[in-house]
């Protein structure tokens, strides 16, 4: 087996956590914590890698330089730390914002993008292999800060807004608004609305069009399969292969996993999801059906204990397990941290779990069922971009709405700025709109200029 695997300029093994050194970069400043500042040039390549495959983001950028959209804007942020986020960053503070920023995911973050962000002065907390305690000390480091009154959040997971309203209940309530880009802090968004202990507007940018497509259909397409192959060099074709949940993310999966030959199964809870696996030419089945023959699992649900300990009892030698959710607790990884079973780890995001006996049974367990495609792969970024650009258009919205505009609720992204993200990544692929005549626009009741479909319409 090729040793050939996704690594980076850091150093996972580095024994003394960042939180225990003193750092400064080249101007003296100090305020982040990094695993190392040393990389902040291999950073900045990066960086600017990333900002020539994001068309969107930097035109939104150019665009919105002079009227500065956020100036006043106090932004704790947590989402995974890497070159395209490191881009978003950049275009937030280039627009007017202050910000504070920490990961949402302990092993996705790149160190060297991490140090570049540093040495430009972003308060930055954040590097790959945090422990559990590292990552909640990151993020309160943003939250609470001397001289700093946050008042906007940009959330990836939910868990900034749930340790400011747990821990600093008063600096929540001057919170302007929260904008969140995953299933999971999205969900937890409308659980706080539900129980009325969500007191400021929030805005829902994981169901914006345009991003829900790049981002769960079109990116997971492609990373799923460069995920496999950097993990395990095995061969896609002729596998049986599981897929728990059949939304977006599960749809691009599949459409990947087929055209490179596989045989694959899904799972659903959702009859039309069902039906439409059906059509596309999937057996829809329960896990347990499959779970003894499948060569690959893959969770895409978004919920919790999907694949158990059970299951993973059931599977066979070499059967490979992942997630492509945005949370770690579809896999019940916990469930297998116990005594009879060895860990072995194999390379980095990789590990082999033993079961006791004489044929010595072994599972491939990747990135510990964390999110795979952002541990073992990367994301385009032009994808990246998608999101960035909604995500800042979202913050925007949220900042400068007129008092009354947003209630103490979640909202979606406005159509026309759905669109408007749409169109500022047209020119990069050379796609030209055919525009409405007058006459066309009047017959169909629309604006010449959109939102040209009616809200309810499903793309």
């Amino acid at each position: 087996m090729s040793m050939s695997s996704y690594t980076e300029s850091s150093s996972e093994e580095d024994d003394v956590s960042p939180r225990d050194r003193t750092m400064q970069n080249s101007k003296g400043y100090t305020d982040f914590c990094v695993r190392n500042i040393k990389q902040h040039s291999f950073g900045r390549h990066e960086i600017e890698i990333a900002e020539q495959e994001m068309p969107g983001i930097m035109a939104l950028r150019k665009q919105a330089l002079e009227d500065k959209p956020l100036k006043g804007a106090n932004i704790v942020g947590c989402t995974h730390v890497n070159a395209q986020t490191a881009v978003l960053i950049e275009t937030l503070i280039c627009l007017g914002a202050n910000v504070r920023w920490a990961a949402c995911n302990i092993y996705s973050t790149q160190n060297e993008v991490a140090a570049a962000l540093a040495e430009s002065g972003v308060p930055i907390f954040a590097w790959r292999g945090e422990i559990e305690e590292d990552f909640w000390w990151c993020i309160d480091k943003c939250v609470h800060a001397e001289n700093w009154q946050p008042n906007m959040i940009l959330d990836d997971g939910g868990d900034a807004t749930h340790l400011m309203l747990k821990k600093y209940p008063v600096m929540f309530k001057m919170i302007k608004g929260i904008v969140d880009e995953s299933v999971t802090g999205v969900h937890r968004l409308y659980q706080l609305s539900k129980t009325s202990k969500l007191t400021v507007p929030a805005m829902n940018v994981k169901d914006a069009i345009t991003k829900t497509k790049f981002d769960s259909l079109y990116s997971c397409k492609e990373s799923v399969i460069d995920s496999l192959k950097r993990a395990t060099d095995i061969m896609i074709g002729g596998k049986q292969v599981v897929l728990c949940g059949y939304g977006e993310v599960g749809k691009g999966c599949a459409q990947a996993l087929k055209g490179l030959g596989c045989i694959v199964y899904v799972t659903e809870i959702d009859p039309i999801c069902a039906l439409q696996a059906c059509m596309d030419g999937f057996r829809v089945v329960k896990l347990n059906e499959v779970i003894r023959t499948v060569d690959v699992v893959i969770t895409c649900t978004g919920n919790k204990n999907v694949v158990t300990r059970e299951h993973m009892d059931k599977m066979k030698n070499g059967c490979i397990v992942c997630n492509m959710g945005h949370s770690n607790t579809e896999i019940d990884v916990n469930s297998l941290r116990t005594s009879e079973l060895q860990w072995e780890k194999m390379r980095s995001q990789v590990d082999h779990i033993i079961w006791p006996g004489p044929d010595g049974k072994r599972i491939i367990l990747l990135a510990e069922g964390r999110l795979v495609n952002l541990s073992c792969s990367s994301i385009s970024s032009f994808v990246a971009s998608i999101s960035a650009t909604t995500q800042a258009l979202a913050l925007i919205e949220l900042f400068n709405a007129p008092p009354g505009r947003y209630k103490a609720d979640v909202y979606l992204l406005p159509k026309k700025m759905d669109e408007y993200v749409a169109s500022l990544h047209l020119p990069t692929l050379d796609a030209h709109l055919t525009e409405l005549s007058d006459e066309q626009a009047r017959y169909m009741g629309l604006n010449k200029a959109g939102p040209f479909k009616p809200n309810y319409y499903r793309y």
